[in-house]
């Protein structure tokens, strides 16, 4: 099974620099734009607004930088209602039936910001927040920690959460995301980033043509609300078999699969492959390929699952940096995850954290040419 951790190695050869700029305020609050470079000049912008990835632009087979993730170029665009660009999303991302669960026997009743459910942390999740920033060294190049400090019964959730994200770039295009949290009673937890990504740029189309592939054999069938039923079924003989390689498009336009028609598209858990249930190893869920541009993308993860999303939500009423309407397929997401539901499914992968213990979980998305 292919695993990137020799990307940590690469890191502490390469040469890093870190430019810190202001990017804007918020509730008296001054929130900073992180920008990465290595020495070839591709580079990742993140704002402590949020935790969001604003930009990677990485070379493709012309040699060429593209931006390839969608999002904004001023603060005021993140600000106002947005469907998570780039933001590191909590406490607990994904859906959770009835928008409750329970713990040792006590019931938590959270918001319900998608009726009767809940979704992403609910109304006010955790990129509605300037994270505080602290530059730390990462395998001996510069990197930048953010922190959020969640109250006890923030959005119904019990105990304080204090969670972190420490994102680092390899002088060979890796973006590595290391999570960490910890708390003060016993609760649940579950943190994704929601970059939306298309390797032919920024503002350029659709996907369709991109050409996927998932190391995955399984996945998490959902129900008319898009709630997993906590059945593991097998991908072969569904439009969400990408186990060889297939464009994005074939599965989209697949009328007769039910789950895609659910969807309006693929958004959907998969299980990642792993030797045993309990592995937690840097192992590849994905790789994203675009013929156009060469430019290739594998996710590389700690965490048992994947939401594939191909942006169905997007209607051409945002604008993003390039000044282009954003449109259904015109990015695909790749939220490494434990499974959506997870504190209601015994058979999921838990996602209870309690005092003493600490959440800990490592992706990394690295980009190449072809």
């Amino acid at each position: 099974m292919e695993t990137l951790a020799h990307f940590g190695e690469l890191v502490a050869v390469c040469e890093i620099t870190m430019e810190r700029l202001p990017f804007g305020e918020l509730e008296g609050k001054s929130v900073e734009r992180f920008v990465l470079t290595n020495a070839g000049g591709a580079n990742v912008a993140v704002l402590t607004f949020g935790a969001v990835i604003q930009e990677i632009w990485v070379p493709g087979r012309d040699r060429e930088l593209a931006n390839v993730v969608l999002g904004f170029a001023e603060l005021d665009g993140y600000i106002r209602k947005n469907p998570h660009f780039g933001s590191v999303v909590g406490r607990l991302a994904n859906r959770l039936r009835g928008a409750s669960f329970v713990i040792d026997g006590v019931l938590h009743n959270v918001t319900a910001n998608k009726p009767p459910h809940s979704a992403h942390g609910g109304a006010r999740p955790f990129d509605r927040y300037v994270w505080t920033p602290e530059v730390v060294a990462v395998n001996g190049a510069p990197g930048v920690k953010l922190t959020h400090v969640s109250p006890d019964r923030d959005e119904g959730y019990p105990g304080e959460l204090t969670a972190s994200v420490t994102y680092s770039w390899s002088g060979d295009n890796a973006l590595r995301l290391d999570y960490h949290a910890t708390t003060t009673a016993p609760t649940v937890v579950n943190l994704t980033n929601h970059s939306y990504f298309n390797l032919a740029g920024e503002g350029s189309g659709t996907v369709e043509d991109h050409e996927l592939q998932l190391d995955c054999d399984r996945f998490t069938p959902t129900d008319l609300d898009q709630i997993p039923t906590g059945e593991l079924a097998p991908v072969e003989g569904t439009a969400l078999d990408f186990r060889v390689p297939r464009r994005v498009g074939d599965a989209l336009r697949d009328g007769g699969d039910d789950q895609i028609r659910i969807a309006r598209g693929i958004d959907h858990n998969f299980v990642v492959n792993r030797p045993a249930p309990d592995d937690d190893s840097l192992t590849r869920a994905a790789r994203l390929v675009d013929p156009g541009s060469g430019r290739t993308m594998e996710t590389v993860t700690t965490e048992p699952g994947v939401q594939v999303y191909t942006s169905n939500s997007l209607d051409g009423s945002l604008a993003g940096h390039s000044g282009k309407l954003y449109r259904q397929t015109d990015a695909i997401c790749f939220e490494t995850q434990h499974f959506p539901n997870s504190p209601n499914e015994p058979t999921f992968p838990s996602v209870v954290l309690r005092p003493g213990e600490e959440f800990t979980s490592t992706t990394i998305y690295a980009f190449r040419v072809e």
